[in-house]
């Protein structure tokens, strides 16, 4: 009998993840300086031109030495989503295997990182009539009604959601009524759409949040400091933007925002950007732990762009 040709080894790909503070910036750039790798970043803020200061996007002597993929994309006053991110990331992490090289994602945007492990399920829009009557229907029978209603169509998703979920039962009904497809199957699909590559997933954690929380507001004084209100400023005048925008939800612009038209205390400014972007933190590191579950290192041990770098050598040795 003849052998069954062995499949072709996927091309390795590193994906760093880490929450706000954590030092991603610092470890890339150290495996970049040992490793064959190009930087692709993960980052929905950072694709935003003339956000520079508030996104804690590298400045231009660190992007001449460290070249970075998909950061100053687009305006301000557009929008970037996850299926485009995986476009963009997938196109580019084709040019940089061709070149013989290994992509190395870094990053904290977490939705980016999952969309890319799992694939995105072609669900479609929102549709206001739709949901319109799924909501009469729940005035009328309840909720555990509705529920049951999605039960017969789609009992895979039914049986993760309680019957008084109204948002997700609300979207998996509307789905099913859409498309004629049940919610699972399209997200099944989705996850068979994976990437193909051999990927190495680290994060960066802290063994002690409170000293996290210690660099988060650091950092964010020095944000303060550089004139990230001035930029807020600049933003402003130069774009047509609003309170809704992506961009300007990201955290510590909106609190600038908010103190500049007087919908917030100056007073608060320091401490209200500190809070928001210790809650980014909190759900970054979330996550990490119950969604992407990376292998994990603690960002506060002074060697850990040595573990990590160790670590990668492995990895890239077992796939020479």
């Amino acid at each position: 009998m003849s052998e069954v040709p062995a499949k072709p080894a996927l091309p390795p790909a590193i994906l760093l993840m880490g929450p706000t503070a954590s030092g991603k910036t610092a470890v890339a750039m150290e495996l970049t300086r040992r490793f064959p790798v190009e930087l692709i970043s993960v980052d929905s803020a950072q694709v935003f031109r003339d956000m520079d200061i508030g996104t804690a996007k590298p400045d231009a002597a660190t992007l001449a030495e460290f070249p970075h993929h998909l950061i100053d994309l687009i305006s301000p006053e557009q929008a970037y989503s996850a299926a485009r991110f995986c476009t963009d990331a997938l196109a580019a992490m084709g040019e940089i295997s061709a070149r013989g090289k290994v992509p190395l994602l870094v990053g904290g945007t977490m939705l980016y990182f999952k969309a890319l492990l799992e694939g995105l399920a072609d669900l479609p829009q929102a549709c206001p009539e739709t949901r319109a009557n799924i909501d009469l229907q729940a005035d009328a029978e309840g909720w555990p009604a509705v529920h049951a209603a999605l039960a017969e169509v789609d009992p895979q998703t039914a049986a993760r959601l309680h019957p008084t979920d109204a948002q997700r039962v609300q979207r998996a009904l509307e789905v099913f009524r859409l498309t004629g497809r049940p919610l699972s199957a399209l997200l099944a699909e989705g996850k068979e759409q994976m990437p193909p590559y051999d990927f190495l997933s680290l994060g960066l954690l802290p063994s002690a949040r409170g000293v996290l929380h210690e660099r988060i507001a650091q950092r964010y004084d020095a944000m303060l400091a550089a004139g990230l209100e001035g930029e807020v400023e600049m933003l402003r005048a130069k774009y047509r933007l609003n309170l809704n925008l992506p961009s300007m939800r990201c955290v510590g612009y909106r609190q600038i925002w908010e103190v500049q038209d007087g919908l917030a205390p100056r007073a608060e400014m320091r401490d209200r950007g500190v809070f928001a972007t210790r809650q980014l933190a909190k759900r970054q590191i979330t996550w990490m732990g119950n969604t992407l579950r990376p292998e994990t290192f603690d960002c506060l041990a002074q060697d850990v762009a040595a573990r990590i770098a160790e670590r990668v050598a492995g990895f890239l040795d077992e796939r020479a």
